[in-house]
């Protein structure tokens, strides 16, 4: 009872104040202060005040959210390690699978004596970090601007 008296006291206020708004022609603003001020008495006129007074002092209702959190909070808890670990079960097993993979090919080889490897093939030289051109660019802007 005193909800509903206090929603749709809030209700009213808000509607005076939308229509002196609107008095000083800011009609956006006034609309937006409307339907601030239709939102409690709709919720009034729902059921939705009286269900909610009823479940803050309800005892098994705040039970019941408590477990809710619990459940939220183990299940955070669990995401955190998780993560941790580097994964699901799922993504783990499968990157150990593609580790065997990749090293199980060169380690089952047959070994067919000394002489039985291929040359290990030189190396290409990578060009020097000092070469002109890397600095060819740098240069050609600073002739653009005289320096």
């Amino acid at each position: 009872m005193l909800a509903e008296t206090v929603c749709s006291a809030v209700s009213a206020a808000g509607l005076g104040i939308a229509a002196v708004t609107a008095y000083r022609r800011r009609f956006l603003t006034a609309a937006r202060i409307l339907a601030y001020s239709l939102v409690p008495i709709g919720l009034v006129l729902t059921g939705a005040v009286e269900w909610a007074v009823d479940t803050a002092f309800s005892p098994s209702a705040w039970l019941g959210f408590g477990l809710l959190g619990g459940a939220w909070l183990l299940f955070m808890t669990t995401r955190v390690v998780e993560r941790r670990r580097g994964g699901t079960r799922k993504e783990r097993k499968a990157a150990q699978a593609a580790q065997r993979e990749a090293v199980a090919p060169a380690a089952s080889a047959p070994s067919l004596g000394p002489g039985s490897r291929p040359a290990a093939q030189p190396a290409t030289k990578p060009k020097a970090a000092g070469s002109g051109d890397d600095f060819s660019d740098i240069e050609a802007i600073l002739k653009k601007h005289g320096i």
